[in-house]
C-alpha cells in the first residue's frame, strides 16, 4: 500500500510539471520582402522538433508558433532558424504556463535555462502569461536600451530576460 501511495504521488508531481512550459509564441521577423521569404522562414522553423505548427501572417511579418506538449522549447534555436533563413527576429513574445512554477526573486528555471522577469518582482504569477524576450537577437536596440539589462550571476545554462 505504501508503494502505491508513493507511485501515485510521483505520478501527480510529474503530471503537474508537464503543465509548466511554453505553449505558443509570436515571432515578428524583419527583412521579409515576399511570400518566398516567408515560406523559407516557415520551413526553417518547422524543422525544430518542439514546434507543432507554424502560421504566417504576411501583413505583419509575424509567425505564430504552437509548441508540442511536453517537449522543451529552446528560444535560441528559434532565433537561429530565422537567421539561417536570412532574416532577423524583431520581437519574440512567448506564452509560458506558470502553473506549478515557482518564481524566486524574479527568476524561474525551465529546461536547464534561467529566465529573469525584469519587471515582475512583486507579482504572483499563475496560468498562461505572455512574456516578451528582451535580449539581443530577440529585440531591437531600442528595447534593449529601455530595459538596460544587468549581468546575472547564474552558474549554468543561459539566462533569458523577459518583460511581462
Amino acid at each position: 500500500m505504501k508503494t502505491l501511495k508513493i507511485f501515485v504521488a510521483i505520478l501527480a508531481i510529474s503530471i503537474n510539471i508537464a503543465y509548466a512550459q511554453f505553449t505558443k509564441a509570436e515571432v515578428q521577423v524583419s527583412g521579409l520582402t515576399c511570400s518566398l521569404c516567408s515560406k523559407a522562414t516557415e520551413k526553417s522553423l518547422r524543422s525544430l522538433n518542439f514546434i507543432g505548427d507554424v502560421k504566417a501572417d504576411l501583413n505583419s511579418n509575424v509567425f505564430i508558433l504552437t509548441f508540442k506538449k511536453d517537449v522543451p522549447v529552446n528560444l535560441d534555436q528559434i532565433s537561429k532558424k530565422v537567421q539561417s533563413a536570412g532574416f532577423f527576429v524583431n520581437n519574440l513574445k512567448a506564452t509560458f504556463n506558470f502553473d506549478n512554477v515557482k518564481v524566486n526573486d524574479s527568476y524561474f528555471s525551465y529546461a536547464g535555462d534561467t529566465y529573469r522577469l525584469i519587471n515582475g518582482t512583486n507579482k504572483v504569477i499563475t496560468g498562461p502569461v505572455a512574456l516578451t524576450v528582451v535580449d539581443k537577437g530577440f529585440a531591437p536596440a531600442g528595447v534593449l536600451k529601455k530595459y538596460s539589462i544587468t549581468p546575472d550571476n547564474v552558474k549554468s545554462g543561459k539566462v533569458y530576460h523577459l518583460a511581462i
